[in-house]
C-alpha cells in the first residue's frame, strides 16, 4: 500500500488521539539558538513551548495542503521541496505532497543558498515549502530558480517573494483528494548526506516508504501505548523512518527541538516517552552530564523508558557498556541503513543480542545481505573484510538523473553500500569502515573505525576521528583528531603510551587535539577533516615513530 494509507487509517480509527507533540524548550527566549550544534539558526520568536496534533487534525492538514497544491497545478509525478526545521507542520506538509501523487523532496537545513539551488534543480522541483529560518538564504536565490514557480512560506511575516502557506490552506477542502496511488508510484527523493561528495538525489517508490514503516515496527515492537521521542532532523531518512514505526502502530510521537541532555531527559520524563533514538554525540553528552553532576537523574521520571537505540554511524561498544551501567534496565538496539535503502533497518542487531554489542546485526525484516570481495564474490570466511551489499523492498529505484552513479552501486538488484564489513562465526555483521576511508599505509589496510573504537576507551577522550594523511614513504599514515572531555588536559605522549596496546602498524602517527565535526545525522565529516589537515605541517604536532 502507499504510505499515505497508514495516515488515513489512523485518522479514521484514532481520530481524536494525539499523534504528534512538538516541544521547543528554548522558545521562551528568542535570543537563544536552537539546534546550535548543527545549524546555528536563531529560534523562531513565534514558537511556543508545547504544541500537539491529533491524528484527525494531521490528516485534515495534509488534505488541505494537497488540495491547495492541486489548485496550483501540481500534478502526479512532480516534485516539491521541503526546507523546514523540525516542527508540527513538517509531517503534514510531507503527506500533503504525497497525497497529490507528487514527490516530496526534503532538504538538509544546513545547505547553503547555492546548495539549495543545486538540489532544487537536480530534483526538478516545481515548488518549495520553507520556514522562517531560511528566508535569508532563499532571498539570495529566489530569482535564480526559474523552474520553481511556487514558493510557500510556513510561519508569520511572510517575505514578499513567497506566498503564505497558512493563509492559503486555511480555506482549502478537508476532503481527501481523488488521486489513486499504488506501491509502484514514486513517493520521494532524498539527498545523500554528501560525506563522499556532492549530494546525490535518491529516488524511492511508495513501496520503499511503506516497507520502512513495517520494518521499524517489526524490529522494535511499537504498540499503540508507546511514545517515541524524535530528535534528529526529519529531512533525513533516519529520523523519519524511525517515526514511521509510530505511524504503523498508530502511536504518539514527540518532536523535540533541542539536543541538550536536560532537554532530552525532561521531554522523556514529562511526555512519558519510552522509545528514544539517539545519535552517538547525544548519548555521550547525557552520560558526561550525569558524571559531572550537571544532570541529576532523580529529577526525572524515566522508569517508563524501555528502549534506547542508536544508528546513523558506527556505535562504539564502550559507549553502550557505559550506558548500560547507568541505565541497566534499558533495552538497546542499533540499526544500519542508508538513504539509498530508505534509512535504518536493512541490517538490525535486535534487543535480544546485547552480547553482540559492536555488531550492526543481521539482515533486517524483509532484507538480504552479502559481503563481497573486490571481484564481487561472496566472502564466507569469518573475520574477512569485504564490501557490504543489501537487497530488499527498500532499495532505491536509482539516483535520479544519474545513470552512471546508479550503475556503480546497483547490480542485479543488490545495493553496494560502500561500507567495508566483516562477519563473525555466528553470522553477525560488524562495520569496519567506509570503503573510501580505508587508509593504505605501507601496503597495510588500516580501518579508521577500529582505531577510533580503541581510542574512545581512553577516559579523557570525548570523540575521535582517524583519517589518512599523505606520507612520502608510506603513502599514507593514520592521523587521529581527538576531542577531549571538558577540563581534561592530555598530551601526545600519553596518547602514544595508550596506543602501545595497538598493533604497531595501526598506531596513529599524528595526533591533533581539536573538535570532531559531525553532520546533523551524527556522521563524522571526514572529507572536511581531510581538507583541513591533509596538507603537511597544519596544526598537528607529529609523534615521531621509529
Amino acid at each position: 500500500m502507499p504510505i499515505t494509507d497508514l495516515l488515513v487509517r489512523n485518522a479514521k480509527e484514532y481520530r481524536d488521539e494525539i499523534a504528534l507533540v512538538e516541544i521547543n524548550p528554548e522558545a521562551e527566549d528568542s535570543n537563544r539558538r536552537t539546534w546550535k550544534e548543527f545549524a546555528l539558526i536563531e529560534a523562531n520568536p513565534h514558537d511556543i513551548g508545547r504544541k500537539e496534533m491529533t491524528w484527525g487534525e494531521f490528516d485534515i492538514k495534509a488534505n488541505k495542503f494537497a488540495n491547495f497544491l492541486l489548485t496550483r497545478g501540481i500534478h502526479k509525478g512532480e516534485k516539491i521541496g521541503i526546507l523546514m526545521m523540525n516542527c508540527l507542520d513538517w509531517l503534514p506538509v510531507y503527506f500533503g505532497i504525497l497525497k497529490t501523487g507528487a514527490l516530496a523532496v526534503p532538504l538538509n537545513f544546513r545547505y547553503t543558498a547555492d546548495e539549495i539551488k543545486y538540489c532544487l534543480k537536480k530534483a526538478d522541483c516545481r515548488g518549495l515549502v520553507f520556514g522562517p529560518e531560511f528566508t535569508g538564504r532563499m532571498e539570495t536565490i529566489c530569482d535564480r530558480i526559474p523552474d520553481v514557480d511556487l514558493l510557500l512560506y510556513v510561519g508569520e511575516d511572510c517575505p514578499t517573494f513567497a506566498e503564505s502557506y497558512d493563509q492559503y490552506i486555511e480555506y482549502c477542502s478537508t476532503e481527501a483528494p481523488h488521486i489513486t496511488l499504488t506501491d509502484d508510484d514514486f513517493g520521494a527523493i532524498y539527498f545523500s548526506s554528501g560525506t563522499t561528495g556532492f549530494p546525490k538525489a535518491i529516488l524511492h517508490r511508495h513501496r520503499s516508504l511503506t516497507h520502512s514503516a513495517l520494518c521499524e515496527q517489526k524490529h522494535h515492537g511499537q504498540s499503540r501505548e508507546d511514545c517515541f521521542l524524535c530528535i534528529p532532523p526529519l529531512y533525513h531518512t533516519g529520523a523519519k523512518m524511525h517515526w514511521f514505526g509510530s505511524l504503523q502502530a498508530g502511536s504518539r510521537a514527540v518532536i523535540l527541538k533541542g539536543t541538550k541532555p536536560e532537554f532530552i531527559l525532561k521531554a522523556a520524563s514529562e511526555e512519558h516517552c519510552n522509545i528514544v533514538w539517539l545519535l552517538v554525540p547525544w548519548a555521550q553528552d547525557i552520560l558526561d552530564a550525569i558524571d559531572s553532576g550537571e544532570v541529576d537523574l532523580g529529577e526525572y521520571r524515566l522508569d517508563q523508558w524501555r528502549l534506547m537505540h542508536i544508528g546513523a554511524q558506527p556505535v562504539p561498544p564502550s559507549l553502550i557498556k557505559r550506558w548500560k551501567k547507568v541505565f541497566p534496565d534499558h533495552e538497546y538496539d542499533t540499526n544500519y541503513g542508508l538513504s539509498e535503502s530508505i534509512g535504518p533497518g536493512c541490517v538490525h542487531l535486535g534487543i535480544e543480542n546485547i552480547d553482540k554489542v559492536g555488531a550492526i546485526g543481521k539482515a533486517g525484516y524483509g532484507w538480504e545481505t552479502r559481503i563481497v570481495d573486490v571481484e564481487g564474490k561472496d566472502v564466507t570466511e569469518a573475520g574477512k573484510v569485504g564490501e557490504l551489499a543489501v537487497r530488499g523492498p527498500g532499495v532505491m529505484t536509482c539516483y535520479y538523473n544519474d545513470e552512471e552513479a546508479t550503475a556503480e552501486v546497483l547490480k542485479d538488484g543488490w545495493l553496494f553500500t560502500g561500507d567495508m564489513a566483516e562477519m563473525d562465526e555466528d553470522g553477525f555483521i560488524y562495520l569496519v569502515d567506509r570503503k573510501k576511508d580505508v587508509i593504505i599505509s605501507g601496503g597495510e589496510n588500516l580501518y579508521p573505525v577500529q582505531i577510533e573504537d580503541f581510542l574512545r576507551k581512553h577516559n579523557d577522550i570525548k570523540d575521535v576521528a582517524v583519517i589518512g594523511m599523505p606520507d612520502p614513504r608510506l603513502g599514507e599514515i593514520a592521523a587521529a583528531i581527538i576531542e577531549l572531555k571538558e577540563g581534561r588536559d592530555t598530551y601526545e605522549e600519553e596518547i602514544e603510551e595508550f596506543c602501545l596496546d595497538l598493533p604497531r602498524y595501526k598506531r596513529p602517527r599524528k595526533i591533533i587535539f581539536a573538535d570532531v565535526p559531525r553532520n546533523p545525522t551524527g556522521k563524522i565529516e571526514k572529507p572536511l577533516l581531510r581538507r583541513m589537515y591533509a596538507a603537511e605541517g597544519l596544526v598537528a604536532k607529529e609523534i615521531e615513530k621509529e
